[in-house]
């Protein structure tokens, strides 16, 4: 896939004010509710989770109103929350991994564990059921993906998985990687491909947010049981792609 060339020139309106008002208050909410969890630790995680989607609807909510970023969501027919899966999304920017909080079912995400090391966010995120795993040990991260994630998906929390590992520019797909695809072999949940074009106006490595609307669409689930994890990866990153040109 094509990736736009860093010399293009990106002509629209640079909205500083609104980026940087985001950002304080992305920075200063999060320390707040990260407080707030911290105390309740010992509340159900029903509790914990409703207050953590709470602050990933107010920063969603903050984007349209600081800087003009809405969304729209095609395909919501093929997600049905009893229903438990495994979610491969593309990944370009930190805002799939919070607004996927606020338009899928309850779920839990991979989360490397030098985060941890972040006082209050860090340990906030251990307090939602986070799948933590050392990407320095990459059999012994195989193993807990799949001993937590599966974990989780018998509680009936979806599990949200960013296949590609890392960030991609707003025009590309990176290959795949196979954690998520061994998970969703062992366990026999079903995948539901998400794919999105958030790094259009929320690129990774910038501090400026523009004016727009995300699109996203979920696919329809992938059938697991009986498949090779190269075969889910492949039919699920084949999708992605697919989709991600016609946006």
């Amino acid at each position: 896939m094509t990736q736009q060339t860093t010399s293009s020139v990106d002509n629209r309106p640079k909205n500083y004010l609104g980026s940087a008002l985001l950002f304080i208050s992305i920075f200063s909410t999060a320390t707040v509710v990260g407080l707030i969890l911290f105390a309740l630790f010992w509340t159900p995680f029903p509790v914990r989770y409703k207050i953590a989607r709470a602050w990933c609807v107010l920063v969603v909510e903050m984007a349209k109103f600081f800087c003009g970023l809405t969304y729209e969501v095609e395909g919501l027919e093929n997600i049905t929350p009893e229903n438990t899966a495994i979610i491969f999304s593309n990944h370009q920017s930190a805002w799939e991994t919070l607004a996927l909080r606020v338009i899928l079912p309850s779920q839990t995400a991979v989360l490397k564990k030098e985060l941890l090391y972040l006082p209050l966010w860090g340990w906030a995120l251990l307090l939602v059921k986070s799948i933590v795993i050392d990407r320095k040990n990459q059999r012994g991260a195989l193993k807990a993906l799949v001993e937590q994630g599966t974990e989780r998906l018998n509680e009936g929390l979806w599990v949200l998985i960013f296949p590609e590992g890392t960030r991609a520019g707003a025009h590309e797909v990176l290959p795949f990687n196979v954690g998520g695809a061994v998970l969703a072999q062992k366990s026999e949940f079903p995948v539901v491909p998400v794919v999105h074009n958030a790094g259009t106006f929320w690129p990774r490595y910038s501090f400026l947010k523009y004016a727009g609307t995300i699109k996203v669409k979920i696919g329809a689930p992938i059938d697991t049981k009986g498949r090779k994890a190269s075969e889910i990866n492949a039919e699920a990153e084949a999708w992605i792609k697919a989709e991600l040109e016609k946006m």
